[in-house]
């Protein structure tokens, strides 16, 4: 599969489309009929396809006579506490739409269970390229160096919102961030764990002791800030929407930028979308880690601490309890993704990749 997704392909998810998987189709009469009035100029019939991806809200996309949307919804069966939901989702795009920063414009939302079997938001389509694979081997150096900016460039502007401003008070709270991850993290590995992997037990246990301290900033976090939810522009390499908002919240911006430089820490195998580690950046044209860095920083006014380990192994951690809870939505049949089982098999060594992390950041 090409990490380069043709560019009529809207919002994320891998670029493929399918009919909607068993258990998750939609009711196209009774969508458009629903939808007809409540969004500007929307107009029946539907054409419906589901996107093959989407581990958190089933995501699908809708063709009519007047235009071409997005739905997102929950997905069925029983689910974690507080996860998937899409009325934060439509909440924070609305926001940041209205700054003008780029996320998809959003159009309705739906909590009335009955129209679709559950909530859901639809948003406008937009059009751009989704680069799966971070090292973006379709493109140029020139034309990596200039996606690599734009997107460094979309991640500061984010943290630089005031939450009060876009009126996003009550969103999150704005101290403990660290805390309450490893927290919430750490309750939903344990409700969805189906083997004991050692390597998180000691991170479960280790984390809640190495927080930093909390020097008070705050900002609204995305949450799965990476280059396959950004949409690039199809004819630049400039950003042309964030997506995917499901686990964002009010926090720390080093959470955002720590889980996005998983890009260049994370080990080869762990992830279908690759990795910068050990790669050859200058010949590929795309910034060191420090570089990066280096530049956000300029754009924030902001600095990193010292203690990267911590975040590293707090952000593989992260990323191995969300995946181990996909693989248990998958086992339960619940899962939109057709590659969500082989999630599981990624928890054990991003597991021990985040322990690794955690012993060079003086864990005992």
């Amino acid at each position: 599969m090409s990490s380069n997704a043709p560019a009529e392909t809207p919002q994320k998810y891998l670029g493929h489309l399918r009919s909607a998987a068993p258990g998750f189709e939609l009711d196209g009469e009774r969508l458009a009929q629903y939808l007809q009035g409540r969004i500007a100029g929307f107009r029946g019939p539907l054409s419906i396809s589901q996107f093959d991806g989407g581990q958190s809200n089933p995501t699908y996309k809708l063709t009519a006579p007047g235009g071409m949307y997005v739905l997102r919804r929950r997905p069925p069966g029983v689910l974690l506490a507080s996860a998937h939901a899409v009325d934060r989702e439509f909440r924070v795009i609305s926001a940041l739409f209205g700054v003008g920063f780029p996320v998809p414009e959003p159009l309705h939302l739906c909590l009335d269970e009955s129209v679709i079997g559950s909530q859901f938001y639809v948003m406008r389509f937009v059009s751009g390229r989704v680069f799966w694979d971070c090292s973006m081997p379709d493109l140029s150096a020139a034309e990596r160096a200039e996606v690599f900016d734009s997107v460094n460039a979309t991640l500061a502007q984010l943290h630089s919102h005031d939450p009060e401003r876009l009126g996003l008070h009550g969103f999150g709270r704005p101290t403990g961030y660290f805390e309450r991850q490893i927290r919430r993290w750490s309750r939903q590995y344990e409700a969805s764990c189906s083997e004991d992997i050692p390597e998180m037990e000691k991170l479960i246990a280790w984390l809640p002791t190495a927080v930093p301290p909390d020097d008070g900033r705050c900002s609204v976090i995305h949450g799965d800030f990476s280059f396959h939810n950004v949409l690039i522009q199809p004819t630049s390499g400039c950003v042309a929407a964030v997506v995917d908002w499901e686990l964002s919240t009010l926090g720390h911006p080093l959470g955002d930028l720590t889980y996005h430089l998983m890009e260049w820490y994370r080990p080869a195998g762990v992830d279908l979308r690759g990795t910068l580690r050990g790669r050859d950046l200058k010949r590929l044209g795309i910034p060191t880690l420090e570089e990066y860095v280096a530049r956000y920083c300029e754009r924030t006014g902001a600095e990193l601490p010292a203690t990267l380990p911590f975040y590293r192994a707090f952000n593989l951690f992260r990323f191995a309890a969300i995946a181990q809870g996909v693989a248990s939505r998958a086992a339960a049949g619940n899962a939109a993704a057709s590659n969500a089982t082989a999630l599981g098999a990624r928890v054990r060594p991003l597991a021990a990749a985040g322990w690794e992390e955690a012993l060079a950041a003086g864990a005992g």
